[in-house]
């Protein structure tokens, strides 16, 4: 892909940008700028500090409305669920937006199109560019389809861990642990592998730039393994 054509990426979001330049911002990344010595204000950061506020408002506006019964608190976790990095990342990769970003050779050597920080942030910037071409009503419709959709999932992967807890401790399996298999990587851009391991065998397996994250990637997988196993 010509990667200053974005017409795919339009297609696929429905909607067409007034201002091309808006969408391209979108999907630089810093490497990419620095790289081509472009000024960082024309990457994505700052459209995606502006990506970022809207989806916390909109999301926000979405649970209040549609759990009117429901506390704060609880709120706070249902939209945390929703906007939260890995979850994020799925919608990414749901538009393979990872494909259309421009980077820098060392960040594409590495993986950076498919690394869940990078593609999480590219949502939010997308999400603010739409809101500065098209204002709130079209950014908030690309957030209702494309990141408020499959929340049952996404809420299941969010709590994996405590809802893997319970169900083994309601199965009386008591031989679990999280094993740490592997680091990768420079300090600030570190890979973590876990395994979710359940008497001596690998149920599950995550990576993710930290531990917290391939710990609930690999309880993610371990989830469905046991569901699998006893349906």
């Amino acid at each position: 892909m010509n990667g200053y054509d974005f017409s795919e990426l339009e297609n696929k979001i429905g909607y067409v940008y007034k201002n091309k330049q808006l969408l391209k911002q979108a999907m630089t990344h810093t490497s990419f700028a620095n790289e081509q010595k472009i000024n960082k204000l024309d990457s994505y950061e700052r459209i995606e500090f502006l990506g970022d506020a809207v989806l916390e408002m909109v999301s926000s506006e979405y649970f209040y409305f549609e759990h009117p019964k429901t506390s704060e608190g609880n709120l706070t976790k249902m939209r945390a669920s929703a906007v939260c990095e890995p979850s994020l990342a799925i919608t990414a990769r749901q538009l393979e937006l990872g494909k259309y970003l421009l980077l820098g050779k060392g960040e594409e050597a590495t993986g950076g199109r498919e690394r869940d920080s990078i593609i999480a942030d590219a949502v939010e910037a997308l999400i603010g560019s739409i809101y500065l071409d098209g204002g709130l009503a079209e950014a908030k419709r690309f957030i209702l389809k494309f990141v408020l959709n499959d929340l049952e999932h996404k809420q299941l992967f969010y709590d994996a861990k405590s809802i893997l807890m319970e169900t083994l401790q309601a199965k009386k399996l008591s031989d679990f642990e999280y094993r740490l298999v592997g680091e990768e990587g420079p300090d600030h851009e570190k890979l973590f592998k876990t395994e979710a391991v359940l008497s001596g065998e690998c149920i599950g397996y995550g990576e993710g730039q930290s531990k917290k994250i391939s710990e609930q990637k690999a309880a993610y997988e371990a989830l469905m393994t046991l569901r699998r196993e006893h349906k």
